[in-house]
């Protein structure tokens, strides 16, 4: 059986902590203990801080919309922007030497380190979808 929780935020700062208290409480209500919790945190701010200021350029008259699920296989995490999309490839890998001092990346780069599955699609309807998962 998998259980799932959906929430729509404004597109502020604010949004990056209550999106992250949300997933604590959601994953500890599933079951989940401190070290899994502390994994995907880090992957779940930048996600939704990415959603708030890359992708809805703080217009808080577009929601940030997150998706939490858990399930037999995987706690999965869905989060959608409004804004105008990006081809993650054209982003600068943060460990290549003449990338260090760049802040573009970083994100992209802790998501894919805390998380066992991370994509991103453009959605139909607009926006931006970034689509993780962390296997149990």
């Amino acid at each position: 059986m998998t259980a799932t929780r959906q929430i729509n935020l404004p597109s502020r700062l604010e949004s990056v902590d209550e999106a992250a208290m949300t997933v604590d409480e959601f994953a500890r209500s599933c079951g989940f203990g401190d070290d899994f919790i502390s994994s995907i945190d880090l992957a779940i701010r930048e996600s939704v801080a990415n959603a708030v200021k890359h992708g809805n350029k703080f217009d808080e008259s577009k929601q940030v919309e997150l998706t939490i699920a858990d399930s037999d296989e995987a706690f999965e995490v869905i989060v959608r922007d409004h804004g105008a999309g990006f081809d993650v490839d054209d982003v600068p890998d943060p460990t290549n030497p003449e990338n260090l001092l760049k802040a573009n990346g970083r994100g992209i780069l802790f998501m894919n380190a805390f998380m066992d599955e991370v994509r991103w699609e453009n959605h139909a309807g607009g926006g931006m979808v970034v689509k993780m998962l962390k296997k149990k």
